[in-house]
């Protein structure tokens, strides 16, 4: 089977969750998460030139596994001249993001053609990885979206002990199928946990009715606890797109105009910001009932995943907004992320200017 067959396969497998999820939990799942740390490992060794000491910490395992990981790659005839793996492409991929945005990690999806629709695939990656990292005594805020709910289906359900879960956002009532309060809980479920929810509207119509909803309705507790959240798993979306605030009939088409003229490129919990990450001077962002940004940031470890050509913008200003630690998305965002950020090569002074 030739590469561009094995590895069209392998992403059909991804996406065939609603056929045999279970099938994909635990059957070649953990097989390729073990073909991509190794492949990470052989790429940092012989392409970066990393100490098996400092492969070790990236990828967070002890230098016998390092060193076990290489032999392996050697064997199997990845390794030659260059690293012929499957995952080599997606590889560099990753680590180019890594260094380009200064990320603990970055997870990049592959894609069956590229005009796929990337949420399935950017779902079950989330999934896979929070289902790693996710344990007991952690507190965790959470988002909203079609892209967070595309991860459930892929999260290993298991019991952790002392587990919060709080919703970011309070409750959105038309766009039932994407609501915070859903996700949340049962987001907190497959962890045996507890989840805290915001019982308010996502916009209220009022800076007045909002501190009124904190202060004398018991919502300041909850939004206490996103002082001390251990992780934060969110998602963006794009300004130009008929976005879930747009459909939910608390975003205006007025309004939305107003945003994209000011320079909002895209939005994070009904926060709009433009494309160097900063929050639009709009009413509404005074008005929304979620955990405000700087919150956020406080997270110890900040999980940003979202892809798709018309939130390429929101995800460059979100890097600046929410400086995520872990960034998952597919492969063909990744591809234009780096591309419009590459840095800009100096012209060569000419003879006369020397």
């Amino acid at each position: 089977m030739s590469k561009a067959k094995t590895r069209r396969a392998a992403v059909e497998e991804i996406e065939a969750d609603g056929r045999s999820g279970e099938a994909v939990r635990n059957g070649p799942t953990a097989n390729n998460r073990s073909d991509r740390l190794r492949t990470r490992a052989a790429w940092m060794y012989f392409v970066e030139q990393m100490t098996q000491n400092e492969i070790a910490d990236v990828l967070g395992v002890g230098r016998v596994s390092v060193v076990r990981m290489l032999s392996e790659a050697r064997a199997r005839n990845e390794v030659k001249i260059s690293i012929e793996g499957e995952l080599a492409e997606i590889t560099r991929l990753e680590r180019a993001l890594e260094k380009r945005f200064a990320l603990e990690r970055a997870i990049v999806a592959p894609l069956t053609a590229t005009d796929a629709d990337p949420i399935p695939v950017i779902g079950a990656a989330t999934g896979h990885y929070v289902s790693e990292v996710m344990a007991s005594g952690m507190s965790v805020g959470v988002g909203w979206g079609r892209t967070l709910s595309a991860t459930l289906p892929y999260i290993r359900p298991r019991v952790l002990t002392d587990f919060k879960v709080i919703s970011l956002l309070g409750g959105v009532g038309v766009a039932r199928r994407f609501n915070p309060a859903e996700f949340a809980w049962r987001y907190a479920q497959l962890f045996q946990g507890d989840g805290y929810l915001i019982p308010a509207p996502a916009v209220v119509d009022s800076p007045e009715t909002k501190k009124a909803l904190i202060e004398r309705c018991g919502l300041s507790e909850i939004f206490a606890m996103a002082d001390t959240l251990d992780a934060v798993l969110v998602s963006v979306g794009g300004i130009a797109s008929a976005t879930i605030p747009y459909r939910g009939g608390y975003l205006s088409e007025t309004e939305r105009e107003a945003l994209a003229s000011k320079g909002a490129v895209g939005d994070l919990l009904f926060h709009f910001y433009d494309h160097r990450g900063r929050l639009i001077d709009h009413p509404i962002n005074e008005l929304v009932m979620s955990v405000d940004v700087d919150r956020l940031r406080r997270a110890r470890m900040r999980i940003l995943t979202s892809g798709g050509r018309e939130k390429i913008e929101a995800l460059l200003g979100a890097m600046q907004l929410v400086e995520p630690t872990v960034f998952i998305t597919d492969e063909e965002s990744a591809k234009e992320i780096l591309r419009l950020t590459e840095p800009v090569q100096a012209a060569p002074l000419s003879a006369k200017a020397r």
